[in-house]
């Protein structure tokens, strides 16, 4: 049997809560995540592996961007990816995974948790559990007094709220760093009170707008919206995401989320799962939400969204033309693409014009990689142009 550090070139007790997000670390720590913090299982419905009948290869192809010009594996490699997974009307038909990927194990998706527990509020929306008229305080009093107590849950789930409060990945003294501690990501500081994440979440102020104004992406929204839907439902929201969603869709292995130490979920970006899996929830997007959520949620995910809050906001270059609806991301109009995106280099990217789904994991060194970032939002549609001819 091959040794840890033969397979990943360094000793397991090298990865501490102080490395496992940086390289070269991380690309163990993403696919052990429930190793490293306390996670909950998602119960998957054990279904066979996804055919590989169908499944090429990386094509000869050559792709052009900012910082990089070669061929489709050069690029993978440039963009430190973990793996890449292709559908064309519903069939795998491209499979690549880097030499120390884990392919059968699940891989952190970062923030694209906060698209899985925006499916999960349109569901629960559906079935008349969740308003999302309604203010953030009529389900969770707690919440009153803060930032978010005021706030309309539609602007929490389009990322519209007013917040005292700085996303800074890299920080490691201010409001990020405290925040990455109440969610045990970071190891606790000896001269700091512990609390727990919704303690943490709900502490947050308002900032000087109003809600609803322009886009602004913040994490602390999401973990607020998991608790909400928590409250709403009356259940925890891994238990949710198994019965509705990776049970009926056919999951084939389970997922996990971390939990702070109260067991409140990380619904910003704490969700682990298989790439196939992740795939097939492209698919289920692609199929029309495959029963589990209504048309109209799903041509509101697809048409909504506000162009000029989007404009506003502080991701406007980032997909330019773009908008922001219910956690997911969609390309500029007419597409009726969506998709969910994740830091360090994680996309779902589905898009029912080209019955084309891609699902792109990766490992990147930094968070945010400005390069990295632009040439993959460039890559994900001239992939799929490439895949459906």
């Amino acid at each position: 049997m091959q040794s840890f550090r033969d397979r990943n070139g360094f000793d397991r007790d090298a990865v501490t809560l102080a490395n496992w997000r940086t390289s070269p670390y991380s690309r163990w720590a993403f696919a052990h995540a429930g190793e490293m913090i306390p996670s909950t299982r998602i119960g998957g419905a054990g279904a066979d592996p996804l055919s590989r009948a169908t499944a090429g290869g990386i094509p000869e192809e050559h792709f052009d961007c900012v910082g990089f010009s070669g061929d489709l594996r050069g690029f993978l490699s440039h963009s430190q990816s973990d793996a890449l997974l292709v559908a064309k009307a519903g069939r795998l038909v491209m499979e690549w995974w880097a030499d120390h990927a884990y392919p059968n194990r699940p891989h952190l998706l970062f923030s694209v948790t906060k698209s899985v527990a925006g499916l999960v509020a349109g569901i629960l929306q559906d079935a008349g559990e969740l308003d999302v008229a309604r203010c953030v305080g009529d389900y969770l009093p707690k919440a009153r007094g803060g930032a978010y107590g005021e706030c309309p849950l539609q602007a929490l789930l389009d990322m519209r709220v007013s917040l005292d409060f700085s996303e800074s990945y890299l920080d490691r003294a201010g409001d990020y760093a405290r925040y990455r501690r109440a969610m045990l990501w970071n190891p606790p500081e000896p001269d700091m009170a512990p609390e727990n994440l919704a303690e943490m979440v709900v502490s947050i102020r308002k900032g000087t707008e109003a809600h609803g104004g322009a886009f602004h992406y913040q994490s602390p929204n999401s973990d607020v919206l998991g608790l909400v839907i928590e409250a709403a439902a009356g259940a925890r929201f891994s238990d949710l995401v198994s019965e509705l969603i990776w049970r009926p869709m056919g999951a084939r292995g389970d997922a996990e989320i971390t939990v702070d130490a109260a067991g409140h979920p990380r619904t910003a970006g704490g969700m682990s799962a298989l790439a196939e899996d992740l795939l097939r929830l492209g698919l289920l997007m692609n199929a029309g939400g495959g029963g589990l959520v209504s048309d109209r949620w799903l041509e509101d995910l697809r048409t909504g969204g506000d162009d000029a809050a989007w404009a506003k906001g502080n991701y406007h270059d980032y997909i330019v033309g773009g908008r922001y609806r219910n956690q997911w991301y969609m390309w500029p109009r007419p597409s009726r693409t969506v998709a969910a995106i994740g830091i360090h280099g994680q996309y779902l990217w589905a898009c029912p014009e080209r019955d084309v789904v891609i699902v792109k994991l990766g490992s990147q060194a930094l968070p945010q990689d400005d390069a990295l970032d632009d040439a993959n939002i460039a890559f994900l549609p001239w992939l799929a142009d490439l895949v459906a001819g």
